[in-house]
């Protein structure tokens, strides 16, 4: 069940937010848990007793390391090797195993047997979000939950379940066992106008250049020409931009409306002038749990500039890999990696020189051949379409107007907010806090892209979901 469906919307949301307002403030968790757990069954049934054994397991081991002082270190060395393990066999076996099939095809040695393993949904996105419960625990940042419920609740909160934002354990800690101070008419309207927002991004943006990408990419190679692979690059840059900010904005909605502030998880990423601000600006809480518990900890820049130059490769391997267990993953990651290394060695500086918008434009493109990797499985498809992108012949391509209008609305809010109008349009439509008039002119826009949303939904078959490979 993803929320862009009509199943979502008008059955499941609909009925928990009914049952939800009625209970009393000391069952509202339980009935979110209750609701998040058949969210979860729907989509993933036969993972959904692994992963509350898994939980389960791990909550007990961390209020263990939490109440033995002299076995703190040996808590955390089992709960990661829990955590990491689950999602190293379920992510990364397949790909391992074919790998190594195929070296031991090539130099003429018996294949190892293997049936292939499932991916339950979404196991990225709870893997580190159990992590940061239990590194946050061990470095006291917060005190361990005191109910297994509310630790089951934290991480399988079904609005940020599969796709985020990652929310880390000491932000939300409070709220869990009481969020009553959030319980306000002011935040519903925001997470109506907000999960509106996002909905729209999603359904109205996203999944119409999706459509249209995926017929670029199903083409035969001879027929694709330069023109189709710019448009098609270009198009999947913002496909995926407002199909992951929509998920965001969806999810930070729904948490207002349940008294839960999650934090934001994109900051117009493509006005952005060199790469390292990209990932400032781009799945804000993945760049800062990687900040937080592994560039850190590896050494972080504290030992001169090679060592720094070394943890942020690291860190950007680990970035590809997570994202999916495929090659063209991890070269996407050492893309960016190479890029943000070369931003504190010397592109920052030559660049300074450069204008504003050039430097812009600079970073949007390197930031659009590298979905290429991300949106192709193979690295010689990726290549084919990279070279494409520079073949300039004379070929006529024709494209749908409602193809050509929304990709002209993706530019246009991708880089609005260069402008001070852009900025100030921006400030009005998310903001939390506003004047009794512009709740009006909200509510009524939030009603506009609903219903547009829904007739939507309602009249195709297409809505993809991209974070199943995550």
């Amino acid at each position: 069940m993803v929320f862009s469906s009509t199943l979502f919307l008008f059955v499941f949301l609909a009925v928990f937010l009914v049952i939800y307002h009625l209970t009393p403030a000391k069952g509202k968790n339980i009935v979110l848990l209750i609701a998040s757990l058949a969210f979860y069954a729907w989509g993933a049934p036969k993972f959904l007793f692994i992963l509350l054994g898994s939980l389960i397991l791990n909550f007990y081991i961390v209020k263990s390391m939490s109440r033995q002082e002299q076995h703190r270190k040996t808590g955390l060395v089992f709960s990661l090797l829990l955590n990491l393990g689950l999602l190293g066999y379920f992510k990364y076996a397949n790909f391992f195993i074919y790998n190594l099939n195929q070296l031991l095809s090539t130099v003429g040695l018996h294949t190892v047997p293997w049936m292939t393993v499932a991916l339950p949904i979404g196991i990225s996105f709870f893997t580190f979000q159990s992590l940061t419960y239990t590194i946050d625990v061990y470095r006291k940042v917060h005190a361990p939950l005191r109910h297994l419920h509310d630790y089951l609740l934290y991480i399988l909160m079904f609005p940020q379940l599969i796709a985020g934002p990652i929310v880390r354990f000491n932000t939300i800690a409070d709220d869990i066992e009481d969020r009553q101070h959030n319980d306000t008419i002011d935040n519903k309207l925001y997470g109506v106008y907000r999960f509106a927002l996002g909905l729209a991004k999603k359904v109205l943006i996203a999944n119409i250049l999706g459509a249209q990408v995926d017929q670029f990419y199903a083409l035969p190679h001879e027929q694709v020409t330069g023109t189709i692979a710019r448009i098609a690059a270009l198009a999947y840059s913002f496909q995926i931009y407002f199909d992951f900010s929509g998920y965001s904005d969806m999810a930070i909605g729904l948490g207002y409306l349940l008294g839960f502030k999650f934090p934001e998880n994109f900051n117009n990423p493509y006005t952005s002038q060199s790469v390292s601000e990209f990932w400032r600006r781009w799945h804000i809480t993945l760049g800062a749990w990687f900040k937080d518990y592994l560039y850190i900890p590896l050494g972080g820049n504290r030992a001169g500039k090679v060592r720094q130059y070394i943890n942020l490769g690291i860190v950007f391997v680990v970035c590809g890999i997570w994202h999916g267990a495929g090659w063209n993953f991890l070269i996407w990651g050492i893309w960016h990696g190479l890029f943000i290394i070369g931003d504190k060695l010397f592109l920052n500086k030559w660049l300074s020189k450069v204008p504003a918008i050039l430097r812009v434009v600079l970073t949007f493109a390197v930031v659009t051949v590298g979905w290429i990797f991300f949106r192709n499985d193979l690295f010689g498809d990726a290549l084919f379409y990279i070279g494409k992108l520079f073949e300039f012949s004379h070929t006529t391509t024709h494209f749908s107007a409602e193809f050509i209008t929304v990709l002209s609305i993706a530019v246009f809010f991708s880089f609005v907010t260069l402008c001070k109008p852009g900025r100030k349009a921006e400030a009005f439509c998310y903001a939390p806090e506003r004047p009794e008039w512009q709740h009006y002119v909200s509510f009524l826009c939030a009603v506009i892209l609903l219903v547009a949303s829904a007739a939507y939904l309602s009249s195709s078959g297409f809505n993809p979901f991209i974070y199943f490979k995550f």
